[in-house]
């Protein structure tokens, strides 16, 4: 007969596996949320734009589940060390899954305000951006499911490419209001849309300075690559 020490380790163990099962549901969550997001700006998917808004109160929903739940862990399990970095860690992953839900929902209303103009360029652009970033929180959401810290120290280390293309979108994006004011409009909420991906680019990296630090202990001492200088950008008018 199983001793009752055995019973408590072995619910314990069942109870930590329902919290990574959680994240991971909130995680696929978001991350389908955000490729209807993308899906709606680059090919003006309406259908995808509602998809993505109305999954927003999930993400919320689901945020407060997995909160409630790491409250019970902490009250009754009191876990140490590593089961209370990762515990805690948790409520730190949930909270930018939920922002990148924001985001994404964000995104996509402003496609469908977008989806009313006829686009004078291409969104090659942006289309490059959301590939990167629906790949880094592809790659950090496994990696949290995971507990990879190599992984998650490659998602880390990619947000300075994300930044980099949004630096040229926001150049280029001025570049047209300022070459025809009926630009404006559109490129407005196409910068808004692009600073949007950016910041779930940010959020992406965010998690995966968690996970990295659930898993190893340590926390990332170097800086984080941030390319992001579109609040210093020079845009200098185009000559005639």
């Amino acid at each position: 007969m199983a001793s009752d020490a055995e019973h408590i380790v072995k619910s314990y163990e069942v109870e930590l596996n329902r919290l990574r099962t959680l994240i991971s549901d909130m995680g696929g969550m978001v991350e389908h949320q955000v490729s209807d997001a993308c899906d709606a700006v680059l090919n003006g998917n309406g259908e995808a734009a509602t998809s993505a808004i109305s999954e927003d109160p999930k993400v919320d929903a689901a945020e407060k589940e997995i909160e409630q739940f790491v409250i019970k862990l902490l009250a009754l399990r009191q876990p140490m060390a590593g089961d209370l970095r990762q515990i805690v860690s948790s409520l730190k992953i949930t909270g930018d899954l939920e922002r990148i839900g924001d985001y994404a929902a964000n995104v996509a209303k402003r496609s469908l305000v977008l989806s009313q103009f006829t686009l004078p360029y291409t969104l090659s652009g942006l289309a490059n951006m959301t590939r990167l970033v629906q790949a880094s929180l592809k790659d950090v959401i496994d990696a949290a499911g995971e507990g990879d810290s190599i992984k998650a120290l490659e998602v880390w280390r990619s947000d300075e490419q994300i930044d980099d293309i949004y630096n040229g979108l926001f150049r280029e994006l001025i570049t047209y209001m300022m070459e025809d004011p009926r630009n404006i409009t559109p490129c407005t909420h196409l910068l808004f849309i692009a600073k949007n991906l950016e910041r779930i680019g940010d959020h992406a990296t965010n998690i995966a300075e968690t996970v990295y630090y659930a898993a190893t202990g340590e926390t990332l001492l170097t800086a984080r690559p941030k390319g992001d200088t579109s609040a210093y950008a020079v845009v200098r008018p185009a000559r005639d």
